[in-house]
Order: C-alpha cells, then structure tokens, then sequence
C-alpha cells in the first residue's frame, strides 16, 4: 500500500511539473538589427553602401524607389500555451545615403505603446527625411488579426 501512494505521489509530481514547463513562455526572434557596438563602424559622412555591407551586411529591406535607405528589422514574439503568439518587440535600424552612396543618417527606431520612438540618431544635415516607409511598417503592429485574414 505504501509503495502505491508514493507511486502516485511521484506521478502526480511529475504531472505538475509538466504542466508547468508547458505553460512557460517561449521567445522567438525574427529578423536581424545590428548591435550599437557593430553600428559604431559606421561613420556618418564617410562610410559607403560597400562599407556599411562589409561592416553589418545588407538588410532584408531597401529603399523603394532609389534604394535611399538600408532597413534591418527585428521582432520578438512571445509564445504562452494555447494563446495565439504575441510581438512584444521590434526595431529598425534605418541606415540612409545621400545620392553618392554615402551614409548620411543612421537611426534606430522603437515601439513604445504601439508608436514609433526614435531610439538613438546620427545626422549630418539638420532636417531629417520622411520616414514614412518605418511609420507603416511599425505603424501596423495590433492591428491586423487572424479574423482579418480569414474570411
């Protein structure tokens, strides 16, 4: 009879701690943005398109018309149970050129309560271009759902 009970005990211990590593949250990164230790090789004014590729590598995103700009952009999703996965994370390093192919502005943009936050920035003009390709592509985080997509 004692060995029955701890038997039972054992197994029931073990259930508990299965369940409880199943409900333990699991992190998961997509994409690539460069450290502010391997950005610091960058230098505004002087590095080129080749140097920035020699220095992080090309991004995943470009500029649209005139590959004005490099964008590398991180997210991190949560994953908890049977819940649908969760972005709790993402950044954009906005690496932009002048028309010689050099650096002229290196920004690192956030979230912060679902708005973009410019993280840290190095210009060499004083007014800053338009960023709207970052505002869309930030800009759409909550908003699109699984009932959106499927009809």
């Amino acid at each position: 009879m004692g060995r029955l009970v701890s038997g039972m005990r054992r197994s029931a211990f073990t259930l508990v701690l299965v369940l409880a590593a199943a409900c333990a949250p699991v992190y998961r990164n997509h994409g690539y943005v460069p450290l502010d230790s391997e950005l610091a090789d960058v230098k505004v004014g002087e590095s080129t398109r080749q140097d920035v590729a020699d220095f992080i590598g090309r991004p995943s995103s470009t500029g649209m018309m005139t590959e004005s700009g490099w964008y590398y952009v991180g997210s991190r999703f949560k994953a908890f149970g049977a819940y649908e996965d969760r972005e709790v994370d993402r950044q954009v390093v906005a690496v932009t050129f002048d028309e010689q192919g050099t650096v002229s502005n290196v920004e690192r943009f956030g979230m912060d309560k679902g708005r973009v936050v410019v993280i840290s920035r190095r210009v060499t003009e004083s007014n800053i271009r338009s960023i709207g390709f970052l505002r869309q592509l930030l800009g759409n985080i909550g908003r699109i759902s699984a009932g959106d997509l499927v009809d």
